[in-house]
């Protein structure tokens, strides 16, 4: 009974630091379908509901560029709202950027560039932040 009591109260206290722990998470997006982009709205918007202390970044790439693009996005409207929460950021792969032509000033105000996706994903897991692949 006493080794029950004491692997219980060990797992209590493991479960408790885990709800402590900051939420931290990286979706990964390279998709181009509207329905991903519709996808990962929905997600952040129920984790920053549910999670107040939450922290998330959205990582774009490769064919996920319009997600993000002033002209292109089907989400602006709802990328701004996300934008002003100040627990999301978006960034973008400058390297996709320049393969596509894109500059800084045809992306959604808010919206971030980073040298490097794969590398910026990589430094967020290094950080201890969870990892997403969105796909569809």
């Amino acid at each position: 009974m006493k080794t029950l009591l004491s692997i219980f109260l060990l797992l209590s206290g493991t479960l408790a630091m885990a709800q402590d722990a900051p939420y931290k998470v990286v979706f990964d997006l390279t998709s181009k379908n509207p329905a991903t982009h519709q996808a990962v709205v929905r997600q952040a918007k129920s984790i920053l509901d549910m999670r107040p202390d939450a922290q998330l970044e959205v990582a774009i790439y490769s064919e996920a560029l319009p997600f993000v693009c002033k002209e292109k996005s089907t989400l602006k409207p709802e990328l701004e709202a996300l934008l002003k929460t100040g627990r999301i950021s978006f960034k973008v792969c400058g390297e996709t950027m320049k393969r596509k032509q894109v500059k800084p000033s045809d992306l959604i105000d808010g919206v971030s560039v980073v040298p490097d996706a794969i590398y910026e994903i990589i430094s967020r897991q290094k950080e201890g932040w969870g990892y997403i692949k969105v796909a569809q």
